[in-house]
């Protein structure tokens, strides 16, 4: 797949600099990915490894409204299953599609194997895939101060993707990851930067100009690229087994909850905005 032909994200490189700036966008459903989108996203990585030009990359969310309203933009609202999103979609490009692989495997391990520096500029509410991507696939994730996450599978009566599972309670420990998984919490900017969920909360419109700063950091002629990609490399293989581990697991229980009355009722209750009342079957 080619640059020009995504649909879902923009994908655009400063030719100066080397950085690869990837926009989620689809601002009309606040940047909600599909199974295509993650097509795209995983189709952008390769494209990005393949540039000897490109050293580091930045993930965003486009603006999702065109008054400008920095507490009410959207990094991601999570994962898009509308039949619809995958309409129009030629058959070559329908074929690379997996729906059998709702935790994303495929995706997971092609950016947690990307030895260049990924960073995601959260720039707005980040729901679900929303920050599960960017955890599993972002070496550094900075946010806005108007942003914040929410991990709400237990209330659809699913659990996580993107290797989440594995990550988060490496990150905080067993039991905060538990607690905010459990219970579905919103977290604000401020409380990701103190479990260790994002490393910086900037001001809205400095978000992006520090993320490219911290990025001309991680390449030549500022840092040493190679080293930074050696780097990366001695941190991330030592999991890469133990994160397809977590991947295949989530996609079993994925597979179990997605033919539960459960789930079903979760899913009634968002659409319908009330309380789910669940069964546990």
């Amino acid at each position: 797949m080619k640059k020009e032909n995504f649909r879902d994200i923009s994908y655009s490189k400063d030719d100066s600099t080397g950085i690869v700036t990837l926009t989620l966008n689809a601002p009309k459903r606040k940047n909600a990915m599909s199974p295509y989108t993650f097509l795209e996203l995983f189709w952008a990585v390769d494209i990005f490894e393949q540039d000897t030009n490109a050293g580091a990359m930045i993930i965003t969310g486009a603006r999702t409204s065109e008054a400008y309203d920095p507490q009410n933009e959207a990094f991601s609202s999570g994962g898009y299953f509308h039949p619809d999103s995958l309409k129009g979609i030629p058959d070559e490009l329908l074929n690379q599609v997996d729906l059998s692989d709702i935790a994303q495997k495929k995706m997971t391990l092609k950016m947690f194997n990307c030895d260049k520096p990924i960073i995601a500029a959260i720039n707005g509410l980040a729901i679900g895939a929303g920050y599960t991507m960017p955890l599993s696939g972002a070496d550094l994730i900075y946010m806005s101060e108007h942003a914040w996450i929410r991990l709400p599978f237990s209330t659809l009566g699913i659990v996580p993707e993107f290797a989440l599972t594995f990550l988060l309670p490496r990150m905080m420990g067993f039991q905060k990851a538990k607690d905010i998984i459990y219970f579905a919490k919103t977290i604000t900017a401020k409380e990701a930067l103190e479990l260790g969920m994002a490393n910086e909360v900037l001001p809205h419109d400095e978000l992006l100009p520090f993320a490219r700063e911290q990025a001309l950091k991680l390449i030549p002629p500022n840092g040493a690229g190679m080293a930074i990609r050696q780097i990366k490399k001695a941190f991330h293989k030592p999991f890469i087994d133990a994160v397809s581990k977590s991947l295949d697991l989530e996609n079993e229980g994925l597979s179990t909850c997605f033919a539960t009355g459960d789930f079903n009722e979760g899913m009634a209750a968002r659409i319908e905005k009330r309380a789910p009342v669940f069964k546990g079957e």
